[in-house]
């Protein structure tokens, strides 16, 4: 395996009171994605797809000054362990690790962006690429922080359910 290049890859972790595949079964649940991120509205399966390796979706997110749709292939679902999808024509992977810790789960969620996106930007923005991908960068930093805690909030609520 290539080893990723700290400057285009970031991650976050959180411990959840929750089974790993419980918190799977929210994350692979695209539809649900705008209940806790802070950019992503919300999602739609392609007519017949699924949480399933090549499926794919629709994603719409928003910012204060924009808005935009991406369209997304699953790569990876292996329930209670790992999902992860790209953005396809951006070049950016997000990832999703379900890890058993002192009875909880360690949910960690990472983004990555990939060598075809690091050239997408240099060629979208020429001499601002650094400065766009740093502005990318510092975005998912703040939203894998906020996407963490609202899954926790929202898994740990169904538990302490009566």
């Amino acid at each position: 395996m290539t080893p990723v290049n700290p400057d285009f890859y970031r991650a976050a972790s959180v411990l959840v009171d929750a089974s790993p595949e419980t918190l799977y079964d929210m994350v692979s649940d695209v539809p649900r994605m705008g209940e806790w991120s802070p950019v992503c509205t919300g999602c739609t399966w392609d007519p017949g797809a699924a949480p399933t390796v090549g499926s794919r979706f629709t994603g719409r997110n928003a910012t204060p000054t924009n808005s935009w749709e991406t369209r997304c292939r699953v790569i990876a679902v292996d329930r209670g362990r790992r999902f992860a999808f790209t953005v396809e024509g951006i070049g950016v992977d997000w990832t999703y690790v379900f890890a058993p810790e002192a009875g909880a789960t360690r949910l960690t969620e990472s983004w990555h962006l990939l060598p075809e996106g690091v050239e997408n930007y240099r060629n979208r923005f020429g001499d601002e690429a650094d400065a766009q991908i740093t502005i990318r960068r510092d975005l998912a930093v703040t939203g894998l922080q906020h996407t963490l805690q609202a899954l926790k909030r929202a898994a740990e609520q169904v538990i302490s359910r009566p």
